[in-house]
């Protein structure tokens, strides 16, 4: 393991890289593609970073436009990466059948350096990373490492059940830090509160976890099992279920769970091919500051409508009593699909990994079906239209 100081600076800087920077391969010619192999969004949703078979992009979501990339060309796979919200540092994997990294090293890159600062070696190969500003979280198949960020030194090693899709999710505000991985048993959540240092078990699901998300302050978390037909919203503090909502009736694969910024709203991808959005009912007391600056989106559930609900859920089965999307927007079945809410009013970035970006507006009154507001094909744009 190795490591070196780093300057953060913004990525979309126009200053010049270090004077001495390690040379990077030539572009390939722009009539070659470039196959992706990983899609991640930065920590505030307003851009997101594409691993492809030759090196790594960066793009910004509104307004849509390319930031940056690195084309190392042949033997320059990069399978998993990831962005520091917008400065200069990030973190990625080699990956592909021609990796520009070992699959078990994690490597801290500097782009004002056009270089590896840092290096994270380890035994097996690395599912997945998360970053905050003082923490790297790397994912392995049955552990998670949580290493702080200044020195790379490991604070808290975490034993999970088999976690071949390296899932895992951290908190980004800086004062408070929680962390949700799998637990050691089927179905179930475990979320580390490490201001408090407490630690809390949730079983979500009788199934296996395929997908979840927690909020920016780590009070909220939301679930989805290998079934893929309900999502389930629970308080991370006392692990409480506060609210069920009903992707569809058929199974499906889940691929994305993102909560808006002041959590009123859910959105789900899966392999249907149809992106969700649901209301969030929750209690707006549990978010504190997060939900106070909203009045007329705040809607928690009144003590009469708790009471009615609970009542439908004592008489109908379960089908009917969980609660059904309020939007709805269609996508070629089958291909897998990344969701974020966008910085403006209602709105959702999509990202599919055949390139497809799009953004759409939802009607939170009227609901239905999802107006296309933009689209782009980041590896083809040839085909953007």
């Amino acid at each position: 393991m190795s490591h070196t100081s780093q300057t953060l600076m913004p990525l979309d800087s126009e200053e010049p890289p270090s004077s001495t920077p390690i040379p990077s391969p030539p572009n390939p010619s722009p009539n070659s593609t470039s196959t992706a192999l990983h899609i991640s969004f930065n920590q505030d949703s307003g851009c997101f970073a594409v691993g492809t078979d030759q090196g790594f992009r960066i793009y910004n979501c509104d307004p849509f436009r390319e930031i940056f990339r690195r084309d190392f060309g042949h033997g320059g796979g990069i399978g998993l990466v990831h962005m520091l919200f917008r400065c200069n540092i990030l973190a990625f994997v080699g990956g592909g059948s021609d990796p520009r990294y070992p699959a078990d090293r994690v490597m801290i890159w500097d782009d004002h350096q056009s270089r590896c600062i840092g290096e994270l070696s380890f035994r097996s190969e690395v599912k997945g990373i998360r970053l905050r500003r003082d923490r790297i979280v790397v994912v392995l198949g049955h552990k998670i490492f949580v290493y702080n960020f200044s020195d790379l030194k490991v604070l808290h090693q975490i034993e999970t059940i088999a976690n071949p899709k390296g899932l895992c999710e951290v908190s980004h505000h800086l004062e408070t830090m929680v962390l949700a991985c799998p637990g050691l048993q089927k179905g179930q959540i475990r979320v580390e509160h490490y201001a408090s240092k407490r630690t809390k078990f949730i079983l979500a699901h009788d199934s296996r976890i395929a997908c979840f998300n927690i909020t920016q302050d780590g009070l909220l978390l939301a679930t989805a099992s290998s079934k893929g037909t309900l999502i389930r919203i629970f308080n991370t503090l006392d692990g409480s279920l506060l609210q069920e909502v009903r992707r569809g009736a058929d199974r499906a694969e889940i691929y994305s769970l993102a909560f808006s910024p002041t959590a009123q709203w859910l959105a789900v991808s899966s392999d249907k091919g149809t992106v969700h959005v649901f209301n969030l009912k929750v209690d707006s007391g549990l978010l504190g500051h997060e939900r106070s600056h909203t009045t007329s989106e705040s809607s928690p559930i009144s003590p009469s409508a708790a009471l009615s609900l609970s009542f439908i859920r004592g008489v109908l089965p379960k089908y009917f009593s969980s609660e059904w999307s309020v939007a709805q927007f269609r996508l070629q079945e089958g291909l897998q699909y990344n969701v974020a809410f966008g910085h403006q009013k209602n709105t959702i970035v999509i990202l599919g990994m055949d390139g497809s970006f799009y953004r759409c507006q939802f009607d939170s009154a009227a609901g239905g079906e999802m107006t296309q507001l933009e689209y782009y094909n980041f590896l083809k744009p040839e085909e953007t239209f």
